[in-house]
């Protein structure tokens, strides 16, 4: 919320509907417009900023410019009951687009009892809605993504050492597809000369459509003028061939999830590119010691896992093997920041720490199907705790393809704890892949708007009989406050390996992970941040709970249990992990 007199001299500026629209939605305005709405009284140059403010000040002084007192000014304000219209308007507007918060709504109420009864009523209703707000869950939750988005570029034993990062200049894009094309968008927007490397001529030049598509979007939402669009296209060059990447900086292999042809093609760039070049790989879940496993230069392969859509999602997992040099995550660090991303760096295991710690995700939101939940009333329940999209819906989106792949790998790493349902390939079967062949989980028109599929039922029944798995009645009329305990605890408690075993930092770097990469609500802190609100004795419980009724999938690990029976915050430091990266 708007404070020191912000909410109430704002809508006296630049009109009620503005004023507004920029507190709720806090976008910025550029200076010609932020002139043109009156906010500010002019625009100059960098150089010329303090010289100009200072005669603003001495005429003001002198008595040749006006000193306007903005509290009291009216005449931007709309008449009162075309006021109350407005606030009207703006609360259902902000209840049905953020029903979990109130702040939104508060900083509403503030600015109409300025407007009713008067500017001074106004600041005092400031004050005391501030000094409520600014103990509620909600803005310590904020407050701690704040601060931990901004210390997630710090990692102990690297960033610490006083290495300076090293020019990245030209980069090469291997693959491109949805990821590659994403990737070189995103370098591009930076200014960074980029190779994009297909097998074939087709392929390419889908790539660079691709590319090109991305930026012409920005054109036409009018975020970028033609003749930059097309000094940005210049920087993009397509090849066929290892030839010119001789002269590149840093390389980001980004072609589909195979072991075998990845491991070619690293050993292919190996041979092609110079010395210090970086030897980075997009993949998801793939073990980078495996990627790796054809190359001598093992101190330069890094894991820069981008998150799908490259160029619009701001996470950047950074992955690094016992062999990964310092300089080179100082480098991708630099490049990450360079192309506004946040990194986070991470340990090397399957899935590393966003897909690890999220994979029982959508498992959990399949045994609760199998066992007789609502598959549409699970993702509603999700999108209304303030996911973007509830598991299954999510699921239609990737593409089953890529859910099945991904979901391969852990089922293969982590046996014990794995929840495998027959309901995605027996979909798959009949070709219902997601929202590319227009039905999945749901149903999709032309606009791929999502419907739900009465058919569905069918599916769930089969895949039930596969799995020899029984409905429970407990499970029919879950709480909503269920469904999203035994959807997320278990990835709390993957969230807690990943901890224990050292392949994240901290915890702080879990959150922003989670909510940068998956989606997880910022105004609930991220899933470490959340899961201590509710209590590691808490979680501890309800998961003991459940592996009783339904098998090792919710069996607390052993960092839970131990944080749970000494009452421990599950994202204090412990200094006991030995860190994997």
């Amino acid at each position: 919320m708007y404070t020191g007199s912000g909410t109430q001299r704002l809508p006296r500026l630049v009109g009620l509907s503005k004023s507004l629209e920029m507190m709720l939605t806090s976008k910025p305005v550029k200076g010609e417009e932020a002139l043109g709405l009156g906010l500010v009284d002019a625009v100059v140059s960098p150089n010329e900023l303090v010289a100009t403010a200072r005669q603003w000040a001495l005429d003001i002084l002198e008595g040749r410019r006006p000193w306007v007192a903005s509290l009291y000014k009216t005449d931007k304000l709309e008449p009162l009951g075309e006021a109350r219209e407005i606030f009207k308007f703006a609360r259902a507007q902000t209840k049905n687009k953020a029903p979990n918060l109130t702040h939104p709504l508060v900083c509403i109420d503030v600015v109409e009892e300025g407007v009713v009864s008067g500017p001074l009523a106004g600041l005092w209703k400031e004050a005391e809605a501030f000094q409520e707000l600014l103990h509620a869950d909600t803005c310590k939750s904020l407050v701690h993504i704040f601060f931990a988005q901004r210390g997630t570029s710090k990692v102990p034993g690297i960033t610490d050492r006083g290495l300076m990062p090293r020019q990245v200049r030209n980069v090469a894009v291997v693959g491109g597809g949805l990821m590659g094309s994403g990737i070189a968008t995103a370098l591009v927007l930076s200014n960074y000369s980029v190779i994009l490397k297909e097998v074939n001529d087709k392929f390419l030049q889908a790539g660079i459509g691709r590319v090109k598509a991305n930026l012409q979007s920005r054109v036409k939402k009018g975020n970028m003028t033609q003749e930059k669009f097309e000094k940005t296209m210049s920087l993009l060059k397509g090849v066929l061939d290892y030839e010119s990447f001789k002269d590149v900086d840093m390389v980001i292999e980004a072609v589909i999830e195979n072991v075998s042809l990845k491991q070619q093609i690293f050993a292919d760039l190996e041979r092609s590119c110079p010395p210090h070049c970086i030897l980075a790989t997009n993949t998801s879940t793939i073990d980078l010691n495996l990627v790796g496993e054809k190359t001598r230069s093992r101190d330069r392969i890094i894991g820069a896992h981008f998150f799908s859509p490259a160029h619009i999602m701001p996470l950047l997992e950074i992955v690094r093997t016992q062999h990964t040099s310092p300089q080179a995550i100082v480098d991708l660090l630099d490049v990450g920041k360079k192309i506004k991303k946040t990194p986070v760096v991470v340990g090397n295991c399957t899935g590393f720490a966003v897909n690890r710690m999220f994979f029982p995700y959508t498992m959990a939101a399949m045994l609760l199907v199998e066992r007789g939940a609502d598959l549409y009333q699970i993702d509603k329940v999700i999108t209304k705790f303030g996911m973007p999209m509830g598991p299954f819906r999510l699921a239609d989106l990737v593409g089953f393809g890529v859910a099945i792949a991904t979901g391969a790998q852990f089922v293969q790493n982590f046996p014990e704890r794995t929840y495998k349902s027959m309901l995605t390939p027996l979909l798959q079967e009949d070709k219902r892949l997601g929202e590319a062949t227009r039905k999945g989980f749901y149903l999709y028109d032309d606009r791929r708007k999502a419907s739900p599929d009465p058919e569905l039922k069918k599916y769930v029944e089969k895949a039930r009989s596969i799995s020899g798995v029984s409905i429970d009645p407990k499970l029919v009329k879950l709480l909503e406050k269920d469904i999203v305990e035994m959807t997320f605890f278990p990835v709390v408690n993957e969230a807690c390996r990943v901890l224990d075993e050292g392949i994240a930092v901290k915890a702080a770097d879990l959150d922003i992970a989670s909510v940068m990469g998956m989606g997880f609500p910022p105004y609930r802190g991220g899933i470490m941040f959340w899961a201590d609100s509710l209590g590691s004795k808490y979680i501890y419980s309800r998961l003991e709970e459940w592996s009783k009724l339904y098998g090792g999938f919710f069996k607390p690990c052993v960092y839970l249990a131990n944080r749970a029976a000494r009452g421990i915050p599950l994202g204090a430091p412990s200094g006991q992990a030995k860190s994997r990266m």
